[in-house]
């Protein structure tokens, strides 16, 4: 990577940096994008180079933010002993959970401006060489798992949807109860939706 590119990528980096800060501790209506451009101390038209608007700025974010948990996930799960997709799956699941009960922060702005539209997209188009295409990791572990799913995205449409909505209110509010007592019932419900996808 040349000087420029480094340039760039600095500038770029500062850029989502700074916005992250700002939409987590103000919120994104509260946040201009002079506020973004001042904090990351670069040019308003540097910020139009890569960003249409502080929501593309932002749907960016989200879909870095969540590649980047998915790494983590996916390395963690690289050291583990776990051979068998719905294990695998499960082990995804509550590494993902945990850092999100570890940072509330990252968990209430993912996941309040989050919709499939934008997680798909967080999964499957990386932002960066670092970012990973989660898509690609999911369809890999399908095709080692010897099984055939009917409808595969379907499939983890319905298991994110889920650990997402009863995630975030025991992450949250403790309610209807906490993590920690939630996830053997969402690890059950899990392995009920892959079964029911299982083609026979």
């Amino acid at each position: 990577m040349g000087k420029a590119d480094e340039n760039k990528k600095l500038k770029m980096e500062n850029l989502l940096n700074a916005s992250f800060e700002l939409f987590t501790s103000q919120g994104i209506n509260k946040t201009s994008i002079q506020d973004i451009v001042n904090k990351a101390e670069v040019a308003k038209g540097t910020f139009y180079l890569y960003f249409k608007d502080k929501y593309d700025i932002r749907n960016r974010l989200i879909a870095h933010k969540s590649s980047q948990l998915f790494m983590q996930a996916y390395n963690a799960l690289q050291e583990q002993d776990i051979h068998d997709f719905e294990g695998r799956l499960i082990f995804i699941m509550d590494y993902v959970l945990d850092e999100l009960d570890a940072n509330k922060g990252l968990l209430a702005f993912i996941y309040k401006d989050l919709s499939w539209a934008v997680f798909k997209k967080a999964l499957t188009t990386p932002m960066s060489s670092e970012d990973v295409d989660f898509g690609k990791v999911y369809r890999n572990m399908i095709e080692e798992s010897g099984l055939k799913f009917r409808d595969p995205e379907v499939m983890l449409f319905m298991i994110i949807e889920l650990v997402g909505s009863t995630g975030y209110s025991s992450i949250m509010y403790n309610d209807p109860i906490t993590l920690e007592d939630l996830k053997p019932h969402l690890e059950l419900a899990a392995r009920s939706i892959i079964n029911q996808f299982v083609v026979e």
